[in-house]
C-alpha cells in the first residue's frame, strides 16, 4: 500500500472549495490543496442525468491521515453525499513526499 494519497472532491462554488481547502490544511489533514475550476461535470444524481460546473479540490495527505480527512470532508462539505476519492501516490520526488509527511503530523 502507498504511504501517500491524493484525495479529490468537488464543490458547487469557488468559495466553498476555498473554505474546505483552508479547513483541511489548517487542521493538517492534508499538507496542501489545489483548487481547479470551474470544470464541467456530467453525472447521474437521484436517477436523473445532469451537467454543471464544479470546483475541483486536490488534497495531498498520508494514508494514515486519510480517515480523519474523509470524516472532516463528510462533516464539512456542503453536499449531502459528496464525491471523495483517494488515489495512491506510487512515486514522487523525495522532497515532496517528505513535505507531505511533515505537514500532516497530527501532533504538531
Amino acid at each position: 500500500m502507498a504511504d501517500f494519497v491524493q484525495v479529490s472532491t468537488a464543490t458547487e462554488t469557488r468559495e466553498q472549495a476555498v473554505e474546505l481547502a483552508r479547513s483541511v490544511v489548517s487542521r493538517r489533514l492534508a499538507a496542501g490543496a489545489q483548487i481547479i475550476g470551474p470544470v464541467m461535470s456530467a453525472f447521474w444524481h437521484n436517477g436523473e442525468f445532469g451537467t454543471g460546473e464544479e470546483w475541483k479540490l486536490l488534497l495531498k495527505t498520508t494514508t494514515a491521515r486519510y480517515q480523519a480527512l474523509e470524516s472532516h470532508l463528510l462533516e464539512s462539505h456542503p453536499w449531502e453525499n459528496p464525491e471523495i476519492a483517494a488515489v495512491p501516490i506510487v512515486e514522487g520526488a523525495k522532497g515532496c513526499l517528505d513535505w507531505i509527511a511533515a505537514n500532516t503530523q497530527a501532533d504538531v
